[in-house]
This record gives structure tokens, sequence and C-alpha cells, in this order.
């Protein structure tokens, strides 16, 4: 939920006060607190994109440090300038990352407390022999239907698992912050961003867990069946996982040059 904004009464509310009402009240108290239109993450985005273009710097390294509250990583606000400075102007990228090295400093930005409105959890140690890198767990629910939320800091993911069950079971997962991925043994990798829903039936074999470098974390609901139990398999290792990245990587070169097949 975003905070109530007070940056423009405190600073011109004596100079400039409707100039600094508006800013309070109408830009931030009715437009950035429509969450349920756009989350503060993105509107961080595109506020950051927007004064990088117009080189308002000022403005711009104190949106970076609003970006970084509302879970905006230091990697994702480096690659905004990256891809903008093609568009937007070189130079712009040059007065840029000082501003995101000045806000960010050595830590990724990422406070694993405030990704999303669920709470964090403890680390997942009761299952660490099942994940690569550090997990954390949240019980939200025990009745009627077992809700968890559970996040994985960047690059951890669970070992191949199956869900089983005599009838009915399974999982869904709804990915509610940050950058993922989900896989079912002999398909391809799915990418998953907050919104998506993963429907896994009982029985299939399948992955699930963060990019590289993106916190990320989604809700497990255990769909209710008989005989329920998981079978946890072989880990997902460096080798497989680092191929997502290539494959990504091909995914976005190819559709760039669709793109420009398509304006020719």
């Amino acid at each position: 939920m975003a905070e109530k904004q007070t940056a423009g009464r405190n600073r011109l509310g004596e100079f400039a006060p409707k100039f600094a009402e508006l800013n309070d009240d109408v830009l931030f108290g009715e437009v950035w607190s429509r969450e349920d239109q756009l989350s503060l993450r993105d509107r961080s985005m595109i506020t950051i994109a927007a004064l990088f273009s117009a080189g308002l710097y000022p403005q711009l390294k104190s949106h970076l440090n609003l970006g970084k509250t509302h879970g905006i990583t230091k990697q994702e606000a480096v690659e905004i300038v990256t891809q903008l400075a093609f568009y937007c102007g070189w130079p712009k990228a040059w007065s840029t990352f000082p501003l995101i090295r000045e806000v960010y400093g050595e830590d990724d930005g990422v406070d694993p407390d405030r990704l999303s409105c669920f709470p964090l959890g403890e680390k997942n140690d009761a299952f660490a022999q099942y994940f690569i890198g550090q997990s954390y767990l949240a019980t939200l629910s025990t009745q009627q239907v077992p809700v968890f939320n559970v996040t994985f800091e960047p690059g951890c993911r669970n070992n191949w698992h199956i869900h089983h069950a005599a009838s009915g079971g399974g999982q869904m997962l709804v990915c509610v912050s940050g950058w993922g991925w989900y896989q079912e043994w002999g398909q391809a990798p799915r990418e998953l961003r907050p919104g998506d829903v993963v429907n896994i039936p009982a029985g299939m074999k399948h992955w699930h867990g963060a990019a590289k470098d993106s916190w990320f974390q989604h809700l497990a609901i255990e769909v209710p069946g008989e005989g329920g139990r998981t079978e946890w398999c072989e880990a997902v290792d460096d080798e497989q996982y680092e191929a997502l990245v290539s494959m990504r990587m091909s995914s976005v070169s190819g559709e760039a040059a669709l793109c420009k097949k398509q304006e020719d």
C-alpha cells in the first residue's frame, strides 16, 4: 500500500501551497494509490523511465530511491537504463549510472520483507535439502485449503518433484512478486511474473524458482485430494539453470528480429 506522501508540503508548503497539495493529495494520494490498476513497482518503473528520458536527474534520484522501496532491484535499474539509452541518449545513461550507485550501493536494493503484502516467513530449513539457494516459507492458512507464501532469493530453485494423490490433489501457484521460472518434465520452461497462475496436476514432475537476478515470491495452494504426498527428485543443476538465461536471450533476439522484419 502506498504511504501517505508529504514531500510536497514539507518542501513547498509555504512557497507553493497549491502545488504541494496537488502533488501530495492528487498525484500520490489518488493516482499512485490506485494499486488495483497498476502496482507501485510498475508505477516506479514508468516514472523512472519518464524522468530518465527527460534528463530530470534530481527527481530521477528521488524516484530511484522510491523504486528501491517498491522492490526494483539494482540489476533491474541498470537494465532499465541500458535499454533506454538506445532510445533516449547514451550520455543520459552515463549520467544516471552514478545515481544508481549512490542509491543502491553494494546491496541488491531489495528488502525481502517488503516484496509483497504477504509475510516473508522463516527460512525454509525443513526443506533446505530440496532447494538450491535460500527459500522462505510463511503459512497463510491451514483451514479449508492450505495456502503458503514461498519466497526464493535470486537463483534459488527447488528440485524436480511430483505431487502424488490417489484422487484429486495437485497444486496451484499464484505469482505475487519478482520474476521466476516454472518447468514441467519434457516441456519448455515458462517465465513467471506477478499475476501469473500455474495449475499443476497431481503426478506432474516439475520445478519452480527464482530467476538468476531477481527475488521471486508465489503463493502455493494445495488442491484437496486423497492420499497426497510429495516425491522429491533430482536437483536442477547449474548447467540446466544457466541454459534458461541463454534461452531467454535467444527468445528476445528472435522477437527483435521479427519486429525489424515486420517494420521492413
